[in-house]
């Protein structure tokens, strides 16, 4: 307790599970610690739109101190947490901040997984923050750069190859954008080099591309993407990534793609504090090191320590895991908050947490999509228009609404990306053999 009497609640992680928590704790007679490595709320649906040009860093991002400005009982703090001492109930920064807590609730969410090849990310960037879409887009425009400038034709085909590893909802979406850029965006900017001549592989290890979706959609989706240039290979397996390209199959099987750019989309593991609070909590993980969970999000024998998001393994609704996707960290959040209410007043019972799936959507290109609301299936243009509002709703603040919107109209009737910006280290790669 605080010297005025009232509960000490730490949150840690600002992304849609701990934001929508902290608000929703807004009335709550409590002292809320908002803690993250990040002084701003990024919204990650749109961050593959950062990474290929349409929008810039700051149109999904706002700041964690200006949404919570208004809501007295909350404290924002910047800080990268890396202990958490369960016995004598706090948490410590790198930097050496210590917050005291009554109740805690977690969630840093998940960062990349290689599938035990970490060296193959030096070569291969993954999109989880505003670094990694900048790099990525970096990359993709400096091989268009590059392309221009090399006489030698096997060396300027690798710079104008690019691989996508993962056809899940980010690696469709990515690929669409690539075949975009090729075929519309860059058409008529270079001298020596025809755009529309790039080769975009999406890669995926399943049997289809966007393997959570129903069959139908999933060939609606591997259409779009064939009419935008993309050679989808699915059933396949990498096998090796390095600087020149990627190694596709497995045994004697294999194919060499020389490619300068891959992008990958495959896998999540949970963030590393999730290990640290398993070993202090005793808590079962799987091997992504998610947190096994209780009905009400809570961790066993631990019932002030609450896990969610894509921290969270929850499997009391159906017997399988959640998806990692943003609503089901929007709606844990929102039942955290409850939950925490519930265990602070010690008397009101604490109902199993139950998600309500309000369907998928995933963007292929302009103008198209496929969109999965159980029964009731969409492609084409009407998905897509759904998949624009969906978006733009859930943006947190107003200004990036009007923002991304006008960005988006912009984009969708000139064919053209207002943010292609190379940036970061090197500028201009190494040219073997120049023109």
């Amino acid at each position: 307790m605080t010297e005025s009497g009232r509960p000490r609640v730490v949150i840690v992680g600002g992304g849609f599970g701990g934001l929508y928590a902290a608000r929703a704790l807004r009335r709550a007679p409590i002292d809320l610690t908002l803690i993250d490595r990040r002084n701003f709320h990024l919204f990650q649906p749109l961050l593959y739109q950062v990474a290929t040009g349409v929008l810039s860093p700051g149109d999904i991002a706002v700041p964690l101190r200006s949404i919570l400005r208004k809501q007295r009982n909350a404290t924002v703090l910047l800080g990268d947490v890396r202990e958490i001492n369960v016995e004598q109930r706090y948490v410590r920064t790198v930097e050496g901040l210590r917050r005291d807590f009554d109740v805690l609730l977690v969630a840093t969410g998940a960062r990349h997984s290689y599938f035990g090849h970490d060296e193959w990310a030096e070569h291969a960037p993954g999109l989880k923050t505003v670094e990694d879409a900048t790099e990525i887009r970096r990359r993709i425009l400096i091989a268009y750069e590059a392309a221009e400038q090399e006489a030698d034709p096997a060396r300027r085909r690798a710079w104008m190859n690019f691989v996508v590893v993962g056809a899940g909802p980010t690696g469709v979406e990515l690929a669409g954008a690539l075949g975009e850029i090729a075929h519309e965006t860059l058409r008529g900017d270079f001298r020596r080099i025809r755009p529309q001549r790039a080769r975009i592989y999406l890669v995926e290890g399943l049997e289809r591309a966007l393997p959570g979706y129903p069959e139908d959609l999933s060939e609606a989706a591997r259409r779009t993407l064939r009419r935008l240039g993309v050679q989808v290979r699915t059933g396949t397996l990498v096998t090796h990534i390095d600087e020149e390209g990627v190694t596709l199959g497995s045994g004697e099987d294999q194919r060499r793609i020389d490619a300068r750019t891959v992008l990958w989309a495959a896998g999540v593991q949970a963030s590393s504090l999730g290990r640290q609070l398993a070993d202090a909590t005793g808590a079962e993980t799987d091997k992504a090191g998610r947190l096994v969970v209780e009905p009400d999000l809570s961790l066993p024998g631990h019932p002030s320590i609450f896990v969610i998001g894509d921290l969270a393994l929850y499997t009391h609704q159906t017997g399988k895991p959640l998806p990692g996707v943003a609503q089901v960290a929007i709606q844990q959040g929102g039942y955290a908050a409850r939950a925490i209410e519930a265990h602070l007043d010690g008397r009101r019972r604490r109902k199993p947490f139950r998600y309500f799936d309000p369907g998928s959507l995933a963007t292929i290109g302009r103008g198209k999509a496929v969109g999965d609301f159980g029964s009731f299936r969409l492609a084409g243009f009407p998905a897509w228009v759904a998949w624009v509002g969906v978006h733009i709703f859930y943006l947190m603040e107003f200004e990036n609404r009007i923002l991304v919107a006008t960005q988006w109209a912009w984009n969708y009737f000139t064919r053209r990306r207002g943010a292609r910006l190379i940036t970061g280290q090197p500028l201009q790669p190494e040219i073997k053999d120049p023109a």
